[in-house]
């Protein structure tokens, strides 16, 4: 990743955090990272837990950051979040997985909040 996609994905990063603190939420941890990858942001708002996978763009003509989250990836988060899980011995916890797309502007952004974007298996 070249030091440009690094700062626009802090900065994608930042602007979904300052997002979710503005609707709410408590940000418990930012890039917890496992062998098999990294979740973004874990949120808890109430009694739900939520890992949160932050896509940022520079251009519209790159596709809806939102879309990019492959089923691939998608088993990739939810491994991870298991990981978390068992790290912080959290048990009997409602948890969920949103998106947050991130199409930054020349003068703006855009901000999409997937709520429920996917589930996690069983099998998983």
């Amino acid at each position: 990743m070249s030091t440009r996609d690094k700062r626009l994905g802090d900065w994608g990063e930042q602007k979904a955090a300052q997002h979710l603190l503005e609707k709410g939420y408590q940000i418990v941890a930012r890039n917890f990272r496992w062998a098999r990858g990294e979740i973004d942001i874990v949120a808890q708002k109430a009694n739900m837990l939520v890992f949160v996978e932050v896509k940022t763009a520079s251009s519209i003509n790159m596709g809806d950051p939102s879309t990019w989250v492959t089923p691939k990836k998608q088993s990739q988060i939810a491994q991870v979040a298991q990981k978390f899980l068992f790290d912080y011995a959290i048990t009997d916890q409602d948890c969920r997985f949103d998106v947050i797309g991130v199409l930054k502007t020349a003068s703006s952004y855009r901000l999409q909040h997937i709520e429920n974007a996917f589930w996690l298996h069983q099998n998983e």
